[in-house]
This record gives structure tokens, C-alpha cells and sequence, in this order.
């Protein structure tokens, strides 16, 4: 008999992505789609090969909606650290940074310090290979590059107003684009629509800030537009049907409420499709999550929008080498610090009882902006030249010095720099305010920033952390609704070809061991070294066992562990996928 299937997955408890009832079935594959999903059994003999599924979930791919790949796909299109974990469709172009209109300076600049990425990496990478000034060049260059996941992309903000203002004036709180700068904004954004990307992505917090000599320490370009320059936007992304993403000025995160009414209708226009990140239990303001979650589903129920948070399964460690994270850009001191590239010069300035005293004052503030909770009772050295002071909380060393924990942390840094390796929790803390996030509506599941902050986070595992919750002995979600939230409710609401296992789909899925998922332990610490990076330790996630195979295009991308030889090398394996209005289906779990 000839050879039918490329693939045939033998066996394996199917969840199709719609949130229906789980069943066992044969899923065969050929030419890179589902051809057949048959709960009778299908003859084994018309395969080139076939993968033994009993008691194994076979569920689409995961879409991770919030990336910050946009260097690493350019220096390691593979993407295998969340291909490893299931995810076959990955989103970039997040939080007002893309890299298709700027020039290779200014893309690297209003990138690499907001995402903690080594700027000595990524602007050669983009002096070298940024041939591209606008999205159908973009997209080319993507399509070019042999991809792991299929890529999704928005257009920034931040790169619109500098490859058309200029980055000094983009970033100059007096500047205003002119009306022809306008209209060269809304030209550039309506022809990204129409090459199929997702929509803009914005940014209105002010602690992002620009790297580089020339302009540092300014914050993000897209912050300093004013209202009206973004309801023009927003009044063409309405008009287009696309998506507005975005996060909220976190100084004054009353201006969420301008979002909110963006998005709605109010019985008198478009509703505009808005996602902002993030809807998770802050240590800092415990309470806001529920405040944030009935006001969105009043303006979804009420006013017409069509607003979605993105919300993360896991809780919210993250680790600091000395001072070098985000965190620490919410307040003046912390700010003044990260300004200073040398440790020299701030070594020098964590010396000075003037900046001490600030520091103080500062990290005593119970109001105002913040996320960190600036306790650090709750902030444990996990690696530290002194062995001792290994596994204790800054508080814990300050009180046996009989110093004030700031002091301390600060000698700390003047004595070990990036060497003081500490860790902290600062949301997502308490597992059942965690659940009912994840069961809102109004959320999405997402915001792993895989690409970025290197050595301060690492949630690449976050749809295995999602399907968790559906083992525990009283589940978040069931199986099947928590892979619909993986997989096909992100499709519909992205109007995106991805996020169904159904036939003559596109053969992207994940097969695991729900049994392994039920035992691991998800927050594990790990690190790999980065190649592409000069060796770099970035953090990791590595949960083997779990992911027997992840499918992308028909193609085994992943398999016991290890990445295919020619996943990232050769294409056959993602594509870029355009944003297609009107794709989307209403689902009956909506």
C-alpha cells in the first residue's frame, strides 16, 4: 500500500483547541496538515512513521501572545526554548517596540535596555542584517529566515514616531509631530495592516527607557505622544479592525480608563480590540486585580468594548545580577542608578550618603507607581561570593550587621556588583487569586516575554503552567478549556490560521505526558548558555519528560528533549502568519 501519512499519532486523548470534550482518536499527518482524526483506529501500514499517543494529550500548538523575540529570531530563528515547551506560534513587536521602520541604531537603542538584552549583540546583528525600511520588507526577511514558530507581529509606536520624527524629537517631551509626520504615521500603520500585521502596539510607562550614548535614559518614544496623536491611531487600527496592544502608565494607572473607553463602542462606532499587559496579584497593591477585572467586564458587557488582559499561569519570580533590573527604573534613585553604565560610576554614587538617604525615602514610599514591592524581607541572595550570606533575605544580613536593609544592599552591590544574584516574588503569589485570573473573561493567557530580560525571568514553560492548573485536586479550568485558552480562543480573538487541531489545519501540536505534567515541578531554576549571545547565561526553563514531540508545519520540531538538527537552520517549520479579519469563530466557551 502507499505511504499516506507522513505522520500518524496513534492513540493520544485529542483536545481540539474548541474547549469540546476530550476524545481518543488516530491524528495522521501529510504535507504539513491534519488529514484524518479518526476515533476508529487507521492502518499504521500507510505511515512513514508512527508515534504511539496512548494516555498522552494531543492538543494544538500554544501561542504565546507576548514575546520580545524580535533580535533573537533575526540571530536564532529556531526559537527552541519555547518550541521545547509547546509553543508553535510566537507574537513579537510587543509594547511600542518593532524593528521595521527605524534605522539599525535606533532600533537597537529603544530595544535593548527596556528588554535586557545586551546591546553588543543586537546592534551588529541589525547593522549587519537591516536591509528592510517598511513591513512588506519586514515581513520578506521574516519569511526568508528558516523559523521554528510560526511569527506573529505588531507595528510599535515607538518605532513609527522615530523612523518619522527622529529619535531626538520622538523622544523630546516638547515635540509634537507636524500634521504630515501624522499622516506619514497613519500611512506607514495602514500598509502594516494591510501586509497582514496584527495591529500597533503602544507603551504609555515611563520607566522603559532608551539605551545608547545619544539619548539614554529617556524613556520610550511612544510615551511621550499625548492623547490625540493616539486617538488618530486608534481611530485607523478601529477602522482596519486591527488591535491595539499596550500597557498602562503605571504612575498613574488611572489612564487605563482611557483604554477602556478606546476600546469601547459606546453604541456609536467601531469597538476597537484592545490587550494590555497585565492582569496578575501585585505584592504592591493587593486588591487591584479584582478592581481591574469587574471594570473590564462591565465595559466588555456594558459599553461595547472588546478588552483582554493578558494574564500569566505562573507566579512572578524574576532574579537580579547587583541592580541590573527593570524593577529598579520606578523610582529616582533606582533610575539614576541604571543611567550609569560603569561600576565605577555607580559604585561611586552608592557611596554617597545624599543618594543613600534618597534611596530610603524612596523605597519607604507606600505610595505612587510601582510593581517591585521594595520589601526586602522578601528579596533572597541565591548566589553570592560570600557563601554565607547564601539563601538569607536582605532584611535577615542587614539586622546581623545591625544596618538598615538599604545599606546593606547597597554595600552588598559595592562589594559584589553583578556577582549579588537575589530573587524575589512580586506577583502571582497566592494560587487562588492567581486561579480566578485565569478563569475571568476578560483575560488572556500569555505575557511570557520570552526573548527578553535574560537573566531575570524565564516563563517560556507558561502553557505547561496553564495545563497544570487543570491537575490539581481542585482545577483552575478543566483540561479542555485551559488548552482552548492556549490555543484556540487566542486564534479567534487574533483572527489567526493557527490554534485548531482539525483537518486540513496546518499541523501544529503538541503531544505530552499529562501524568509528567502532574508531577513537575515548573519553577526549577535552570540556565543554558546562549551561543548567539557570546555564551551568555540566560535563565531557562527545563521540565524534560513532559513535551514528547511539539509539531510545527507537519514537521517534529521537538522530540524527546532535544531540537531537531535542522530547527532553525532550514525552513519546513513556522511561517510568518498574517492577521486575516473575519478568520475568527465565536466559541461556545466565550
Amino acid at each position: 500500500m502507499d505511504i499516506s501519512y507522513d505522520l500518524l499519532i496513534q492513540g493520544g486523548t485529542v483536545m481540539d483547541g474548541s474547549g469540546a470534550a476530550a476524545f481518543v482518536a488516530d491524528v495522521a499527518l501529510r504535507q504539513g496538515k491534519v488529514v484524518e482524526i479518526s476515533r476508529a483506529p487507521l492502518p499504521t501500514e500507510r505511515a512513514a512513521r508512527v508515534l504511539p499517543a496512548q494516555g498522552l494529550w494531543v492538543t494544538p500548538g500554544f501561542i504565546d501572545i507576548h514575546t520580545h523575540y524580535d533580535a533573537e529570531v533575526l540571530m536564532a530563528p529556531g526559537l527552541p526554548e519555547s518550541v521545547r515547551h509547546g509553543v508553535t506560534t510566537a507574537f513579537i513587536g510587543s509594547c511600542s517596540i518593532s524593528m521595521i521602520y527605524t534605522a539599525a541604531e535606533d532600533a537597537s537603542d529603544i530595544f535593548t535596555r527596556v528588554e535586557s538584552i545586551p546591546r553588543e549583540y543586537v546592534l551588529p546583528t541589525l547593522q549587519k542584517d537591516k536591509t528592510w525600511t517598511d513591513a512588506a520588507g519586514y515581513i520578506a526577511k521574516l519569511e526568508s529566515l528558516p523559523l521554528g514558530p510560526n511569527i506573529c507581529s505588531y507595528m510599535g509606536h515607538s518605532d513609527l514616531r522615530t523612523a518619522v520624527m527622529g529619535l531626538g524629537r520622538a523622544v523630546d517631551p516638547k515635540a509634537r509631530p507636524s500634521e504630515a509626520e501624522m499622516q506619514a504615521m497613519e500611512r506607514h500603520l495602514d500598509e502594516g495592516i494591510s501586509q497582514g500585521l496584527l495591529g500597533m502596539s503602544g507603551m504609555t510607562n515611563p520607566w522603559d527607557k532608551v539605551d545608547g550614548e545619544r539619548y539614554r535614559s529617556s524613556a520610550l518614544p511612544s510615551v511621550y505622544a499625548r492623547w490625540s496623536e493616539y486617538r488618530r491611531l486608534h481611530k485607523l487600527l478601529r477602522r482596519r479592525g486591527a488591535i491595539l496592544q499596550s500597557a498602562p502608565n503605571l504612575n498613574n494607572p488611572v489612564n487605563a480608563v482611557f483604554y477602556l473607553f478606546s476600546s469601547a463602542s459606546l453604541g456609536l462606532r467601531k469597538t476597537l480590540k484592545t490587550t494590555l499587559i497585565t492582569l496578575m496579584d501585585v505584592k504592591a497593591k493587593p486588591g487591584l486585580d479584582r478592581l481591574v477585572a469587574l471594570g473590564t467586564n462591565f465595559f466588555n458587557r456594558r459599553l461595547g468594548a472588546n478588552f483582554r488582559w493578558q494574564a500569566l499561569p505562573q507566579p512572578f519570580q524574576v532574579y537580579a545580577d547587583g541592580i541590573d533590573f527593570i524593577i529598579f527604573e520606578e523610582f529616582p534613585a533606582g533610575e539614576a542608578a541604571l543611567h550609569l553604565k560603569h561600576d565605577f560610576d555607580r559604585n561611586k554614587l552608592f557611596a554617597d550618603p545624599a543618594y543613600r538617604s534618597q534611596f530610603k525615602a524612596e523605597y519607604r514610599r507606600k505610595w505612587g507607581g510601582k510593581v517591585w514591592h521594595r520589601d526586602f524581607s522578601d528579596a533572597h541572595v541565591i548566589a553570592c561570593p560570600e557563601p554565607g550570606l547564601v539563601g538569607k533575605s536582605v532584611q535577615q544580613i542587614a539586622a546581623e550587621r545591625g544596618q538598615h536593609e538599604v545599606d546593606t544592599f547597597l554595600d552588598l552591590i559595592i562589594d559584589h556588583g553583578r556577582a549579588l544574584r537575589w530573587s524575589t516574588v512580586i506577583a502571582n503569589h497566592r494560587p487562588e487569586r492567581m486561579a480566578s485570573n485565569l478563569r475571568e473573561p476578560c483575560s488572556l493567557v500569555g505575557f511570557s516575554d520570552a526573548g527578553a530580560h535574560l537573566r531575570n525571568m524565564a516563563f517560556y514553560n507558561f502553557g505547561l503552567a496553564m495545563l497544570q492548573q487543570s491537575l490539581l485536586p481542585r482545577p483552575t479550568l478543566s483540561p479542555e478549556k485551559a488548552v482552548w485558552r492556549l490555543s484556540g480562543e487566542i486564534a479567534d480573538w487574533y483572527e489567526i490560521d493557527a490554534g485548531r487541531l482539525r483537518v486540513g489545519a496546518q499541523a501544529d501540536l503538541v503531544v505530552l505526558d499529562p501524568e509528567a505534567l502532574r508531577r513537575a515541578k515548573l519553577d526549577a531554576y535552570a540556565e543554558a548558555s546562549f551561543e548567539v549571545m557570546g555564551g551568555m547565561q540566560r535563565m531557562v526553563n527545563r521540565n524534560d519528560g513532559i513535551i514528547k514531540v511539539t509539531v510545527i508545519n507537519g514537521h517534529i520540531a521537538f522530540e524527546d528533549d532535544k531540537p531537531h538538527p535542522e530547527l532553525g537552520r532550514a525552513p519546513g517549520f513556522g511561517r510568518f502568519l498574517r492577521r486575516k479579519p473575519g478568520l475568527g469563530t465565536a466559541s461556545a466557551l466565550a
